[in-house]
């Protein structure tokens, strides 16, 4: 069963990505909690997070950090919120979330981007996310 995140993967679907390597790819979350809420995914299909291969699950994670760097470098903000949900897409993903407040981790309320703000927004955090991932040969 193909799910949005492998039609995002293959090119079908477009998506403001962020930063990718041959493994994982970080783009902006169409419909956004906070402004710069960014999924990081496996390109490898697997529903389930804690399914992924050790290797995978750490590098996973190594990538979310080189990501979550740049992220609150081009949005500024106190923390960048983590959370693994995984019931929205049958694919596992990592939610990157720009916060201020407990309350800006509150995926029931959503805000609304536009694409051009979404595309606008992809040409300030890459660069960001590029710096962080060439300084630390990810």
């Amino acid at each position: 069963m193909s799910t949005i995140f492998d039609k995002i993967i293959s090119g079908e679907i477009p998506c403001h990505k962020v930063a990718e390597n041959n493994d994982f790819l970080a783009f902006l979350d169409v419909f956004p909690v906070q402004k710069g809420h960014v999924l990081v995914i496996p390109k490898q299909p697997v529903d389930y997070i804690f399914n992924l291969k050790n290797d995978d699950f750490v590098a996973l994670h190594l990538f979310s950090k080189k990501v979550a760097e740049g992220l609150k470098i081009a949005v500024p903000c106190k923390k960048i919120g983590v959370a693994v949900i995984g019931l929205e897409v049958p694919h596992a993903h990592i939610h990157l979330v720009p916060m201020n407040a407990i309350s800006d981790m509150d995926f029931s309320k959503k805000i609304q981007m536009s694409q051009e703000e979404l595309a606008q927004l992809t040409l300030i955090i890459k660069p960001e996310i590029d710096k962080i991932v060439s300084n630390s040969g990810l």
